[in-house]
């Protein structure tokens, strides 16, 4: 079987790693944070920062695996400058609503907290080429979690779009051992506002 090249430039994941190709440099000037695409190389890292992170729910290595190279373009890390992840967004665009982004984990690490950085990995995704026609994001919060309410409270409020939630998964829809999680929904919204 003969296979196309393709005209696209290959980019090893250890030049995809570099600040010169993040998507934004955020943080203090003394402690600058790169945010960019994962990258095969970040899996391990990006489970390691989630595990740091209670109360998320941690999922295997592998998915973070899979996330940062299957789902790189609706994903994100922030890294420091000695390339630590301090940061990571993962989500997709819905199959059966393309306009729909659906924002399953926000992490920030110990390091990298009071910087704003949650929202800024959120908007440096919507804001990316391939989100054009989203004009909603989607994401689960269980009630109490108020770090994750206020997050996307304000996003609502820059982006000048109305918030609705409602129970979608019960207690025990989760096997009885999970807090409900609420649907949260952002918009419509334009893509310049954010």
């Amino acid at each position: 079987m003969i296979m196309n090249a393709t005209t696209e430039p290959f980019t090893p994941s250890a030049d995809l790693a570099r600040p010169t190709v993040a998507d934004a440099v955020v943080g203090h000037e003394t402690y600058p944070l790169f945010i960019r695409k994962p990258n095969p190389d970040d899996g391990w890292g990006i489970y390691e920062l989630v595990k740091s992170c209670p109360p998320l729910d941690v999922n295997s290595a592998y998915a973070y695996l899979l996330l940062a190279t299957q789902f790189r373009d609706s994903c994100a890390v922030a890294t420091n400058e000695d390339d630590e992840i301090v940061g990571f967004v993962s989500g997709y665009v819905k199959s059966n609503a393309p306009d729909t982004y659906f924002l399953w984990q926000v992490a920030v690490g110990e390091k990298a907290r009071g910087t704003g950085l949650a929202r800024r990995l959120v908007e440096a995704v919507m804001t990316r080429a391939e989100m054009a026609e989203v004009h909603h994001l989607e994401t689960t919060i269980t009630p109490d979690n108020q770090a994750s309410w206020g997050l996307f409270r304000r996003l609502a409020g820059r982006w000048q779009a109305p918030l609705n939630s409602r129970e979608y998964f019960s207690t025990d829809q989760l096997g009885g051992e999970h807090d409900p999680e609420n649907l949260v929904r952002i918009g419509p919204f334009q893509t310049d506002r954010v």
